[in-house]
């Protein structure tokens, strides 16, 4: 029985070519990609929300954005690079988002582990995950991240520790630095 399924999956699965008379395999289609929709969305917003998505020309699932820090904070006046990976099964799985440019934020990893270097702890990238979201406005809420951060469950511990502590100083002249050392373009 299980040969003659096999068997059947196969002849249907190949179809004859008109013009060479040769059986060719049928491929699925390609999954859907983001890109046109959220091309457009981001492209629309641009100016308003200060940021700017890529699509990589040789591969769909991969993006860079770029945004700009926001006013009165340490980052204003920095432009920061976003690496997005985006899943097959998006918008029903989260994409990964990882800063490129470096960052001294208590919601943003940045230590001598290359693995997690970049990486961001925000629920809408984990457990809160609605396919509602898109690229765009999940770079908008990286945004309102880095304006309002939450020190209580930090992944930069040291970014954390000052702002628990109330030295907001030494935190803004830390991120400021890193800032003009790194996100200046």
């Amino acid at each position: 029985m299980v040969d003659a399924r096999s068997r059947l999956f196969k002849v249907y699965s190949r179809r004859q070519d008109c013009n060479t008379n040769k059986a060719t395999s049928v491929r699925p289609p390609p999954p859907p990609t983001p890109a046109p929709q959220e091309l457009k969305e981001a492209s629309r917003n641009r100016e308003a929300t200060g940021i700017e998505l890529i699509p990589d020309e040789r591969n769909v699932y991969l993006w860079t954005a770029l945004i700009k820090g926001p006013k009165d904070t340490p980052f204003e006046g920095g432009t920061f690079e976003l690496a997005i990976t985006v899943p097959e099964q998006y918008p029903l799985v989260a994409p990964a988002v990882k800063y490129r440019t470096r960052i001294f934020h208590p919601n943003v990893h940045w230590k001598a582990s290359l693995l997690r270097t970049g990486e961001i702890c925000l629920d809408i990238l984990k457990n809160a995950w609605s396919p509602a979201w898109t690229l765009s406005s999940v770079c908008q809420a990286i945004v309102a991240l880095m304006s309002d951060p939450a020190p209580d469950s930090p992944l930069n511990c040291d970014a954390g520790n000052l702002l628990r502590s109330g030295d907001y100083r030494g935190y803004n002249s830390m991120a400021r630095m890193l800032t003009c050392e790194h996100a200046s373009r």
